[in-house]
């Protein structure tokens, strides 16, 4: 019908980043004021800020049981907060300064776009697992399948790729866009 249910109103800048829970009705935005917010679709009202980050956040994902989220930011942590409290349970990563850490996060599995290649984490340990290289500008965006066994990529070069995540090895190109590609989901 196009009828708009709800305006969401709190945070002090841009959202750049948002999703929604898997099992639930919350959505999180994520925000260049640093925090990030879970929202009541039904009720139309703010639940939870969240607050621990010192620069804007710029990627933010539920875990597939929608219990957990995981922020990234440009402060160079990933974090990761209990949805039901808003606690931020554990700094996950801290990158050094010295990288671009942009992109998604899933619970079982995290992927960090740090320039050129994409950067494989455990979430749960913080564990680096792996480097995966190939594109010849800059990730732009990182997703996970609904099942964790999947992500893909996308890249100012314009192409997009697919990983198989157990094996870590490329299982498809996606090229023929003119220009860079976004975002990826």
């Amino acid at each position: 019908t196009g009828k708009c249910y709800h305006t969401f109103r709190g945070h002090r800048a841009e959202i750049v980043c948002l999703s929604f829970n898997p099992q639930s009705t919350l959505l999180a935005t994520g925000s260049m004021d640093t925090t990030a917010k879970l929202w009541d679709l039904e009720k139309g009202e703010e639940v939870a800020t969240l607050n621990g980050h010192s620069a804007e956040i710029i990627a933010l994902s539920f875990n597939t049981t929608g219990d957990r989220i995981i922020t990234g930011s440009f402060d160079h942590t990933v974090a990761v907060w209990d949805v039901g409290t808003g606690r931020k349970q554990n700094l996950l990563i801290k990158m050094p300064t010295n990288n671009n850490a942009t992109g998604k996060y899933e619970l079982s599995r995290g992927a960090i776009s740090a320039r050129l290649c994409v950067q494989l984490w455990d979430a749960v340990t913080g564990t680096h697992i792996a480097t995966l290289a190939g594109h010849s500008k800059e990730v732009l965006d990182v997703c996970f399948d609904y099942a964790g066994q999947r992500f893909a990529t996308a890249s100012a070069d314009g192409s997009a790729r697919v990983y198989n995540a157990g094996t870590k090895q490329c299982i498809a190109k996606l090229e023929g866009h003119e220009d860079e590609i976004s975002k990826v989901s």
